[in-house]
């Protein structure tokens, strides 16, 4: 007898637990088109609300990964890294280089902007002519020619993915556990590679905003990893404020360029260096940490990942030439500061406000359809901890609308907390576990 889907919210929605032939019955549904958005939305809810099992997680990864096509690579050092997604995040843009510069090889798929977090696949959006979809043959020939690729996902590879995250962000279900976990993996999992280093961000600027639902997330994860038979090691850092400098598309492309150039901010070179290492030495390319900086110090000061991000850029149809020309970049019409209402220290950022305003200003979605403005945001002068002085800039604000600008310098009394004493800061990374 035919499943009806209907019935299968209904169950969802009492709580009821979904079988392996139902869950592969939605996915295979949802990518022909043959369920109505207004019915898989009601379903996400159901699942946001009433919750997946192991089981129904692990199940639902995999059919989400079986929806397209499964990459294949020969070569030895396959590997990847994710992110949760942050404000300010620009850390998959800097870490794939340099590890392809190193021999390792990348097949990155990674996601558009989700609720107040930025995405990836934008960032690199922001580069005139970039082609952020390949197909599944322009995907061998980048790890072969290149090193790596960074793609979303498309109607070839892991097309149920592209479909639901779209829908979870227009439908207010980012932040199920369940949904994160069958997002991130099926998309992982369908790279064929052999290593994934996860960053699960917590703090006010995260989905996850508690610890604890953040270790539930990688605890979540590790299982679905041991159960697959694959080598994952996860670290959830901190999301309490941007990082780095920059927030918006082409801002955090300019920084991305700069930390390549040397030109590092300690938090986003504390993140990079920290990953790095971990992947190469469970890759076995290294005995020891200290020998992993030195490598990876090397490709930087030699400007070898340099070129490797110039050769992803060309190799996907972008133009090469915003390395050494940030004019060819988006650009914003206005530029202002925004400067601190006393003295004392930076001591709080509302994080996940400062991405909401971002999409205000144009830099991310609140429907589907949406049109990004990639030239919108901000970059920060000041640092939690750090000494500021009244009528001196915090951060400067770039927007292409003058009453939206203003707007903007307004709302920032809310987002920007100084204080007389200086703060304690929050550590960069929380928590460590592994496969």
């Amino acid at each position: 007898m035919e499943i009806d889907f209907l019935s299968l919210i209904r169950k969802k929605r009492e709580g009821l637990e979904l079988t392996k032939k139902e869950i592969e019955f939605f996915i295979k549904k949802l990518i022909n088109r043959e369920i109505p958005d207004y019915q898989v939305s009601a379903f996400l809810m159901a699942i946001y609300f009433q919750g997946l099992s192991f089981e129904e997680t692990a199940n639902l990864t995999l059919a989400m990964m079986n929806s397209g096509k499964i990459l294949k690579f020969k070569e030895k050092y396959v590997v990847d890294k994710h992110s949760t997604g942050g404000v300010g995040d620009k850390v998959s843009l800097i870490l794939a280089p340099i590890l392809a510069a190193l021999g390792l090889k990348i097949p990155m798929i990674a996601g558009r902007a989700l609720g107040h977090t930025g995405g990836t696949i934008d960032k690199l959006a922001s580069i005139p002519n970039f082609k952020t979809k390949l197909t599944y043959q322009e995907c061998q020939e980048a790890i072969k020619k290149v090193g790596f690729f960074i793609v979303e996902q498309s109607e070839e590879i892991v097309p149920a993915d592209r479909y639901l995250y779209s829908l979870r962000d227009a439908t207010a279900t980012i932040e199920s556990i369940p949904l994160i976990t069958a997002s991130i993996m099926s998309k992982k999992l369908a790279e064929g590679i052999k290593f994934l280093l996860l960053d699960i961000k917590t703090g006010n600027g995260a989905f996850l905003e508690k610890l604890a639902e953040a270790k539930k997330l990688a605890k979540t994860i590790i299982k679905i990893g041991k159960l697959l038979g694959k080598k994952i090691s996860i670290f959830i850092t901190d999301m309490n404020q941007p990082l780095g400098k920059a927030v918006g598309n082409s801002l955090e492309v300019i920084e991305a360029i700069e930390f390549l150039k040397g030109n590092q901010p300690m938090d986003l070179k504390k993140i990079i260096f920290t990953f790095a290492q971990e992947i190469l030495l469970r890759t076995k390319l290294v005995e020891n940490k200290k020998e992993a900086k030195k490598l990876v110090n090397e490709v930087i000061k030699k400007g070898k990942a340099l070129r490797k991000f110039q050769e992803l850029i060309k190799n996907q149809r972008g133009d090469e030439r915003i390395i050494e020309n940030y004019d060819l970049l988006p650009k914003a019409r206005y530029q202002e500061d925004y400067l601190a209402l006393k003295s004392g220290y930076l001591s709080f950022i509302d994080t996940k406000k400062l991405g909401f305003l971002n999409n205000f200003l144009g830099g991310g979605r609140t429907k589907m359809e949406d049109e990004i403005d990639y030239s919108v945001g901000f970059v920060f002068v000041k640092k939690l901890g750090e000494k500021v002085e009244k009528d001196k800039p915090i951060l400067r604000i770039y927007a292409n609308d003058k009453v939206k600008l203003k707007e903007v310098k307004k709302q920032m009394k809310e987002v920007i907390l100084i204080k007389e004493n200086k703060p304690k800061l929050p550590p960069l990374i929380y928590w460590y576990g592994r496969t």
